[in-house]
């Protein structure tokens, strides 16, 4: 075997599509992703948690070593992904950091992680003017978290056009990563080649292996380690040919969608580069332990004395490129027909086996297209008089969107002081409804099989926002977006049209500040800590009235609410907007009524976190409480325990007492918890409640009518 030089490197790709609230900015409970609380919670717990401390084991099993995988590979997050897990998981986010940090002191100074543009965006599909404001999103949220400026950036999908990369090279960025098949002759021996723009300018094009990169996340590579080393460092030979991989796809995964990979010759001087590039979950969330096997490779590949692992930033210090490449405009690594996957029904899909179609996909992009063409045009006129340039005040705006400035920050800075506090309003209005607008395009929506899903919801749900913050006395533009969305339609077995998906499953039926405002209301008559926001800050003041007022944009609505009821499942909270002189929602007058269904998620777990504490201060004996704390049982024991407790207390009280009415109020929040979280109803507390309903009076028997049904009675006759 010929003695030669190789440089490896191993890039991950972490992403996961937003699903935050764009109301609240807060995740809230998605039952698909139990036992997690939702999808970016158990995500981060197979794999993003996993990859930060992986496992080498040694003999009989035990631990070897742990170590952060990504100090030794190049990676990218997605900046909404970064955003949700600086809160959510702050020890994996700082790992996150970490790697990038000591990854620089490993290589000279240059860092593995790699920026990417901000929203997950197809930018062969964008505008020239989108995909800046993109990419200077990126690198602002790349530098505020890993401190430097990005050389490299991932493009989402790795989808590109000649327009993307003349951006790319505009804004800085040294390098990108693509598919072989996205270039027309990939440069011998791994290579990065150059490409050079119209306008003169030149970027690197990195071309992962294809062959190994799908073997690793479809095939059978993290099953088998030792393979996978062998096909990073074993030398291929003089006579090395160019290999086939044919595009292949596996029900619930993306694929990278690697047609070619060309491998070309060497000679004993040039430097050699095996590269790969999947998705990040790949390792943990794809495939369970993946992280493990991640690991072992890259012990036995730094083992190897003959190659040297790395990334693409310290590769490119030593090696620029010096062969021009030439670019198949509009490509993707994981659709076959270019970007069709997000414009239409070109074939790709999740499921092949299912028989879905995807023809929603042109008519949702064509609705959410004219809806930010709209918003863009009502931006400049409107917003050219607050800020001036409005499209550079909206690529500053990334600092505001990333969190390396405050909202007040920024209008100060881009607002004269003569401006009026409508005025500072209306302009993070407009800006807000640009990054809306935005986020209308993230490619999630259009990536999966249905209308219905998860994604393309979300997608809906920005639109909502996008029509609650252009929404002015003269109009809207929702009659012209839901007309662009009936001829879409899902794969429900009752079919829906966008339009009704949209109205049925996106647009809230009460406004956020009312029901914001309904929750501190209720946890105040508590005596409860009122939770915090991060859309909105709240202020009690005198006669039950409160003070709501959103930090994205500064708008503020002074709210009158009134309780009725005695538990949180009883709970009725009124809720009535008061005038404002000069805010165009001053003369808002309505009543809402809501329960605590209508209530966000983070005020109606605490609520019935009350009930559960008093039920079982009040009714399980402390010895009995202590074990089953001791014993470890879960808190649906707890309650059921506290059921029972309470039905006996009921069952031992006056009938018509007040006392009997509080109990009765109690044991039917607890029912009701119960049923709202799936737990079956105790054989123990249907027994005594059969005891007592026997025993009562008819006119109690009328009272417990809704709690026996609620405990698993058929209706009396």
């Amino acid at each position: 075997m010929a003695s030669f030089t190789r440089s490896v490197v191993v890039h991950g790709h972490f992403y996961q599509p937003p699903r935050e609230d764009p109301w609240l900015g807060v995740l809230e409970r998605q039952p698909e992703a139990a036992p997690f609380h939702d999808w970016n919670g158990r995500i981060e717990s197979e794999c993003y948690r996993a990859v930060v401390a992986a496992r080498i084991l040694g003999e009989g099993g035990r631990i070897r070593e742990i170590i952060n995988t990504l100090r030794f590979i190049s990676f990218n997050f997605g900046p909404t992904l970064l955003d949700w897990m600086e809160t959510a998981a702050p020890d994996t986010y700082s790992a996150i950091l970490e790697a990038d940090r000591l990854s620089r002191i490993d290589h000279s100074g240059h860092g593995n992680a790699v920026a990417q543009a901000y929203h997950h965006t197809i930018l062969p599909l964008a505008s020239r003017r989108e995909k800046v404001t993109e990419v200077r999103w990126g690198i602002l949220d790349f530098r505020r978290r890993f401190r430097r400026d990005p050389l490299g950036m991932w493009l989402p999908e790795t989808a590109v056009d000649a327009e993307t990369l003349d951006v790319l090279a505009q804004e800085g960025v040294a390098f990108t990563i693509v598919a072989p098949h996205q270039v027309g002759a990939v440069p011998a021996g791994g290579l990065p080649g150059f490409y050079r723009t119209a306008s003169g300018r030149s970027i690197a094009l990195f071309v992962y292996d294809g062959s190994i990169s799908h073997d690793v996340a479809f095939g059978s590579l993290l099953k088998d380690t030792d393979e996978w080393v062998t096909r990073l460092t074993a030398d291929p030979g003089p006579e090395a040919t160019p290999s086939q991989e044919p595009t292949n796809r596996l029900i619930g995964e993306k694929s990278p969608g690697v047609p070619e990979e060309v491998l070309g010759g060497i000679s004993s001087n040039p430097p050699r580069l095996v590269s790969l590039a999947t998705d990040g979950e790949t390792y943990g969330h794809h495939h369970r332990f993946g992280e493990m096997a991640l690991a072992a490779v890259i012990r036995a590949v730094r083992a190897t004395h003959r190659v040297h692992m790395e990334n693409f930033t310290s590769f490119l210090a030593h090696s620029p490129p010096q062969e021009e490449v030439t670019l198949n405009e509009a490509t993707s690594w994981s659709c076959e027909h270019g970007v069709e996957r997000w414009q239409a029904n070109c074939g790709c899909r999740m499921n092949p086996a299912a028989d879905t179609q995807q023809e929603w996909r042109a008519p949702l992009r064509n609705a959410v297209e004219w809806l930010a063409d709209q918003v863009h045009r009502r931006f400049e006129r409107e917003a050219t008089a607050l800020l001036g340039n409005p499209w550079k005040a909206r690529d500053e705006y990334g600092a505001v969107a990333t969190g390396t400035q405050t909202l007040d920050e920024f209008l100060d800075r881009r607002l004269p002081a003569t401006h009026s506090q409508a005025d500072r309003v209306q302009a993070a209005e407009l800006l807000e409804g640009e990054r809306n607008a935005l986020r209308l395009f993230t490619s999630c929506g259009w990536f999966f099989d249905d209308l219905a899903g998860l994604e393309p919801v979300q997608i809906l749900r920005y639109a909502a926002r996008v029509l609650e913050l252009t929404r002015t006395k003269t109009g809207d533009f929702e009659k012209g977006f839901l007309s662009r969305l009936q001829s879409a339609e899902s794969n429900e077995l009752a079919p829906r049209d966008g339009a009704t998906i949209f109205l049925e499953d996106a647009q809230p039926r009460t406004p956020a500040h009312i029901r914001v405002a309904a929750g501190v209301a209720a946890l105040s008559r508590e005596g409860g800590m009122v939770p915090s926001l991060p859309s909105f800050l709240t202020q009690i003041e005198e006669h039950g009235r409160i003070r709501v007022q959103q930090t994205g944009t500064g708008r503020a609505w002074d709210l009158e609410t009134s309780l009725e009821g005695t538990s949180p499942h009883g709970l009725r909270v009124r809720v009535r907007c008061l005038p404002r002189e000069g805010e165009k929602e001053g003369s808002e007058n309505r009543e809402y009524q809501l329960e605590p269904r209508d209530l966000p998620e983070t005020f109606r777990v605490l609520l019935e976190g009350y009930v559960l504490r008093r039920a079982v201060d009040r009714w399980v004996p402390p010895k009995a409480s202590s074990e089953l704390l001791l014993e470890g049982r879960a808190s649906e024991e707890i309650l059921s325990e506290a059921l029972i407790c309470g039905l006996r207390k009921l069952s031992a009280e006056t009938e018509g007492s007040a006392s009997f009415a509080e109990a009765l109020a109690q044991v039917e929040a607890l029912t009701l918890l119960h049923l709202d979280r799936d737990i079956p109803i105790p054989f123990d507390a249907q027994t005594l409640f059969q005891t007592l309903f026997s025993a009562a009076s008819p006119g109690t028997q009328a009272t417990l009518v809704s709690l026996r049904h609620n405990l698993g009675f058929v209706p009396l006759s």
